[in-house]
This record gives C-alpha cells, sequence and structure tokens, in this order.
C-alpha cells in the first residue's frame, strides 16, 4: 500500500467525523429551538392566572346573598391578605358543606339500594 493511501484514510475519516458532528450540532440545535418554543407557549398559557394575583381583593369579601357557592374557590394568594378569622370561617363551613354533601349521598345511596338509614342521617332531614 503507498504511503499517500494512509493519508486518504485520514483525510476520509476526518471528513466523516467533522460531517457527524455538524448533523449532531443541527439535530442539537432544533431541539433547544423545540424547548424554547414549548417553554414560550407554556410560559402565555400559564403566565395569565398569574397576573391575578397582584390583586388580592377579589378573592377577600363575602359571596353574593352572604353564602358562598358550591365549589368555591378563593383567589390564589387572598389566604395571606385575609384575615385569620375569615378563613377560619371559610374553612368550617366548607368543611360541614363536604360533611352535609356526603351524608346526602349516602342517604340516597342507601335509598337506592333499598338499605335501612341511620338514624344519624336521618334525623338530620
Amino acid at each position: 500500500m503507498p504511503w499517500w493511501s494512509w493519508i486518504l484514510i485520514w483525510i476520509a475519516l476526518v471528513a466523516v467525523s467533522l460531517l457527524f458532528y455538524v448533523l449532531l450540532g443541527i439535530r442539537l440545535f432544533r431541539q433547544f429551538m423545540a424547548t424554547v418554543r414549548d417553554l414560550g407557549a407554556a410560559g402565555e398559557r400559564f403566565g395569565a392566572p398569574l397576573a391575578n394575583i397582584a390583586d388580592p381583593a377579589p378573592g377577600l369579601g363575602p359571596a353574593p346573598d352572604g353564602a358562598q357557592g358550591h365549589g368555591h374557590q378563593a383567589a390564589t394568594g387572598s389566604a395571606v391578605f385575609a384575615s385569620p378569622m375569615q378563613m377560619r370561617h371559610d374553612y368550617v363551613t366548607s368543611k360541614s358543606s363536604r360533611r352535609e354533601e356526603r351524608r346526602r349521598r349516602r342517604v340516597q345511596r342507601k335509598a337506592d339500594r333499598g338499605q335501612p338509614q341511620a338514624l344519624r342521617d336521618i334525623e338530620f332531614s
């Protein structure tokens, strides 16, 4: 084998390795740009609700008719600015409404199945 064949072999190896690294770099750049694009879309999607945190007033006042609706959710971050008595009242109210809802479902389920009702359940009605 002549001496110049080794030079051609090394040139081919270096060229193939450079081509591999260029293609790898292009692929990595495309994946990076796709990640940046997804992060931008996520920021637009989830960034809008966070803008409402700066205004704590909507979650602090009482609900219309003086009662909270079923499934009432206070504004995010409103517990930080609310008084402890208001938060305790909200907690007790939601706890009792959840308990009453469970009792109502239990009574309905037992009535549907024809099972006898527990005395503690029917005394509330």
